[in-house]
């Protein structure tokens, strides 16, 4: 669209951006102060330059721009209004922040003669989300809009994504004023300093820390998905013939099935990813800050080890774990100048056998101490349903929701990179259902699976409804055990067996008729006898599908590392270690 000097709106102002910006989809909810936005919008529509997302509730709408954002690397945008639509959107916008998801967040705002005076729906959004974005603004001027969009844009994905808020009052989307659009390529921020490239003498430290290890394990994080180094890490870990465990965010960054992942570690993770960062000599942290549900205790977490870091993060570094080596930067440009300097000298190159009885070491933890699926004649097990899915569906997209069976997804799925989509620093129950929305939006073609609680669930249950008016092909599958799954193991574990306001079966709904009430189909699994049948039947129809499955009720997420202990000394493993004489190490229990 060309102006040609003639008057235009904030608003178009703000859409011209966008369209310029190559933002294709915007989720978001009307109201009152955003209305000269959905205004100008309705045009853009009509033109087909751009697609709103209707959802049923602003906080689906974050998330859904969340995982949308996630799962293609694009900034996600969404729309909403003012005072409780703004704040609706916290929420959103602070699991974005916690996971560094780069998002634009488009609030509108009473017109600027009445900020300030208790206007009806005014809420201070800029005031309110500080503390969770990475920066804000409030358009005084509407020809500022352009170059805030564009600034906006560029903070959101550049060094470590995160959401940007602009927040524009009524008056800024109606006047009008000669647009002159900002010309993407050359926008410069003052204060956002470029991402360095590694010198060399810090390529040789970190190759003569791994020649000096006899025991490494690579501990890779989100920032290695946001980085796009899942060839590179996989190369790396191959070169070198090091172990790989990843945090929940880092999930997906190598096939699971591979001789060196050791899965997840942390809280939940596998038991031999715990022992082998509670014995390895060295560790190399690939975009990862050394979270608490990761470390357990902190002051036992690797504590033989010397740390390499590498992040983009400056902030992160140094932060919870003082490093021998430490590199800021992206983590797959970073690496790829690690293994051009290899290649380029020979002599760097370590000894092929250097680290082969650790990798045996760590099988033979393998061979003891498997993630066990549970399998009774007369039970649902959602270990199994879980696993079964990963089998049958190897290329979905797989977002979660938070507890159990969030844990559990984690353990048995194997994913590819940026096909995994769960809140994993906020713990957000509720985000499962939109952010399902989000990539399916974005992958229309591709099978997107939600994997919920019956007690998560029930958090955003209301974005079927954006499911039916899209007619999105989206696959639910409740893990129904009546339960909020962890915090009753946790009152189980921790708190006396006082299992206070954790039950939820007495008013919880018939999720199959209220899936059909909604024109989706609506499935239920009670026997195990029936799996493959029905989950064939919900996997393949032709829209979407809701499939409430009756698990187990009292079913525990093993291992657990309780608050306060090292990752070695982990609930649950006797259940997983067979018995025999030949077991080794027993004295790292």
């Amino acid at each position: 669209m060309s102006t040609n000097n003639n008057k235009v709106t904030g608003a178009f102002a703000l859409m011209d951006s966008l369209v310029r910006h190559n933002v294709s989809h915007i989720f978001g909810y009307p109201g009152g102060a955003i209305l000269p936005i959905y205004d100008e919008l309705y045009n853009w529509e009509k033109k087909n330059k751009i697609r709103h997302i209707l959802t049923r509730h602003e906080q689906g709408a974050a998330h859904a721009a969340d995982a949308y954002a996630r799962s293609t690397g694009k900034v996600g945008v969404c729309f909403a209004t003012s005072g409780p639509g703004a704040t609706n959107l916290v929420t959103g916008i602070a699991t974005a922040q916690m996971d560094s998801v780069p998002l634009v967040v488009v609030t509108g705002q009473v017109a600027r003669p009445f900020i300030g005076t208790d206007a009806f729906q005014e809420v201070d959004i800029f005031g309110i989300t500080l503390p969770i974005v990475k920066h804000s603004y409030v358009v005084r001027d509407p020809r500022n809009m352009a170059q805030i969009v564009c600034e906006a844009f560029y903070i959101a994905s550049h060094g470590r994504p995160g959401p940007v808020l602009i927040d524009i009052p009524k008056d800024v989307g109606l006047e009008k004023f000669i647009y002159q659009p900002v010309d993407i390529k050359n926008i410069y921020i003052a204060g956002c300093r470029p991402t360095f490239d590694i010198k060399t003498k810090q390529i040789i430290k970190i190759i003569n820390i791994i020649k000096q290890s006899n025991q490494p394990l690579l501990y890779v994080g989100g920032g290695s998905i946001i980085a796009n180094a899942h060839d590179l890490i996989r190369k790396f870990a191959v070169k070198f013939q090091i172990p790989i465990t990843t945090t929940l965010m880092g999930k997906g960054i190598i096939d699971e099935n591979h001789d060196l992942a050791l899965g997840m570690l942390g809280m939940h993770g596998t038991a031999y990813a715990n022992f082998a960062v509670s014995e390895c000599d060295l560790l190399i942290a690939l975009g990862a800050r050394f979270d608490d549900r990761v470390t357990g205790k902190l002051d036992e977490f690797a504590c033989n080890a010397k740390v390499v870091h590498i992040d983009i993060d400056p902030a992160e570094v140094g932060k919870n774990r003082i490093p021998q080596v430490a590199v800021i930067g992206d983590v797959r440009n970073v690496l790829d100048q690690v293994l051009k300097y290899v290649e380029k000298d020979e002599s760097l190159n370590i000894i092929p056998d250097q680290t082969r009885s650790w990798r045996e070491r760590i099988l033979v933890w393998k061979h003891h101490y498997p993630l066990l699926i549970p399998r009774n004649v007369d039970y649902l097990s959602p270990q199994e349903i879980i696993a079964m899915l990963s089998k049958l569906v190897p290329d979905a997209y797989f977002t979660t929701d938070v507890g159990q069976h969030q844990m559990w997804s984690a353990q048995f799925l194997r994913v590819l990179p940026r096909h995994w989509l769960s809140s994993a620093g906020l713990g957000t129950m509720g985000y499962g259902l939109p952010a399902a929305i989000g990539v399916q939006i974005a992958r229309p073609k591709d099978k997107v699976i939600c994997i919920s609680g019956d007690a998560s669930f029930q958090m955003n249950i209301q974005e079927l409804g954006t499911i039916a008016q899209y007619n999105l092909p989206v696959k639910i599958i409740i893990i129904n055990n009546k339960w909020q799954g962890m915090v009753r193991q946790w009152q189980q574990a921790f708190y006396g067996e006082r299992y206070s306001h954790s039950n939820m079966e007495k008013g919880a709904p018939n999720f199959a008729k209220l899936a059909k009430s909604f024109g989706i189909l609506g499935l239920q699994l009670d026997l195990r006898s029936n799996i493959s049948h029905i989950l064939e039947a919900f996997l393949y129809h032709n829209g979407p599908c809701v499939l409430d499955c009756k698990v187990v009720e009292d079913e525990n997420c093993y291992p657990m590392v309780a608050p306060g202990k090292s990752n070695s000394q982990m609930i649950g493993i006797a259940k997983q270690a067979k018995l025999t004489k030949n077991f080794i190490n027993q004295s790292i229990l």
